[in-house]
């Protein structure tokens, strides 16, 4: 009964049917979708005779027109989303995206930009229904500090590396130190990954984040990006919400220091990079500190303990032994707990599978490759938000 009053509050808030001209839009850009494409499909869903064309589909998405009924229902087919998606208001949706921050996008296409901002939008979304009335135990918080004249990022990361009470060294866990402090963290197909490499600063997303007033944190980390690059980018990610509630046109950079004085804090780590001037110690140093051996480089460059030829020797020693491909002792990736820790919640409180589809306003097929936890547990996963399973 408790189940069933529960999800039928839930299709309460439902809207009368009537297709959001905006969620049309943030529906077909999480796909990677052209008007004509979607107009396409849905010709082919209604067969001959269709009057559906890219000109109806601009219609809708403006608000020139009501979408209701069966064309409701051909738009939902054509996308892949229950007809309720389309149906939300942006109003309960929440606040948009905001100020997006990105590791990293100057590579990646317009279009392929909007898709992983609607993936964004939509995640918050889902997020915010999953964690509704799930109790938490995130004690910290992401705190937020004015990078400027007088507080530079490596600051800034040694204030939230003492706010969170972090050991000195290489950290175990970033998504676990992230979730620690409300982070929701989630993996999701963005780009395809790129090889590593010394300092291009044209490589396509690894990640994205989003930090709004009042909401938990939210970032989606690149699926099948090398273990060596996830830790530094969840740190960079971290720097931009911990440092960037208004743009700065120094940003990317600023994230950048950051991570690496939270990641190889300069007064643990430069000790150890006295002796970083070949690559056999570079990569015992990797498997220490727990980030590339390019990062270890440039740190050392950084701290002053390799000259600036020794820097350029050893990156194109990396390059002539193909490391910016793959870089030896290849790190495992970390795997977020937070999230899935919530859906287990759920699904101990008697909640189908069925009813966490239809809350999350996602396809059942869906909502079972991207939220049903994975079995066996995390084992990186070093602190639920759950009092339930800490109890």
């Amino acid at each position: 009964m408790r189940t069933h009053l529960w999800i039928e509050g839930w299709r309460k808030l439902m809207d009368e049917g009537v297709a959001q001209a905006r969620m049309l839009v943030i529906a077909r850009e999480s796909r990677g979708l052209r008007q004509g494409e979607v107009a396409a499909a849905m010709q082919a869903l209604e067969g001959p005779g269709s009057k559906v064309s890219q000109a109806y589909v601009s219609r809708a998405e403006s608000g020139r027109l009501t979408v209701t009924g069966d064309r409701l229902e051909l738009f939902a087919s054509a996308l892949g989303y229950p007809v309720g998606l389309l149906t939300r208001a942006e109003a309960e949706m929440g606040a948009g995206v905001g100020l997006i921050h990105h590791r990293k996008k100057q590579a990646a296409p317009a279009l392929e930009l909007r898709r992983i901002h609607a993936l964004l939008h939509l995640s918050r979304t889902q997020l915010r229904r999953l964690v509704a009335g799930v109790p938490r135990c995130a004690e910290l918080a992401v705190p937020r500090v004015d990078v400027d004249d007088f507080t530079s990022p490596e600051d800034a990361a040694r204030l939230v590396r003492a706010e969170w009470g972090l050991p000195a060294g290489p950290l175990d866990s970033v998504v676990g130190a992230v979730e620690r402090a409300g982070g929701l963290v989630l993996t999701r197909e963005l780009l395809p990954p790129v090889p590593l490499d010394s300092g291009n600063t044209s490589v396509p997303v690894d990640a994205v984040s989003c930090f709004v007033p009042d909401e938990d944190p939210v970032v989606l980390l690149n699926a099948g990006t090398p273990g060596d690059r996830q830790r530094f980018t969840l740190a960079h990610e971290l720097g931009h919400m911990v440092m960037h509630s208004m743009p700065h046109p120094d940003q990317e950079r600023q994230a950048d220091r950051f991570a690496a004085e939270l990641l190889m804090p300069a007064k643990d780590i430069r000790d150890d990079l006295g002796a970083a001037n070949d690559l056999r110690a570079l990569i015992e140093l990797k498997r220490r500190w727990r980030v590339s051996v390019w990062a270890l480089m440039r740190r050392a460059h950084t701290l002053g303990k390799i000259t600036d030829w020794q820097y350029r020797n050893l990156a194109v020693e990396m390059t002539s032994l193909g490391f910016r491909t793959t870089e030896p002792d290849p790190l495992d990736a970390e795997r977020p707990g937070a999230v899935p820790d919530i859906v287990r919640w759920h699904l101990d409180a008697d909640r189908t599978p069925d009813d966490l589809a239809e809350l999350v306003l996602l396809n059942r097929e869906e909502f079972d490759s991207l939220y049903r936890p994975p079995l066996g547990g995390n084992p990186r996963a070093t602190c639920s938000p759950l009092y339930e399973v800490l109890s």
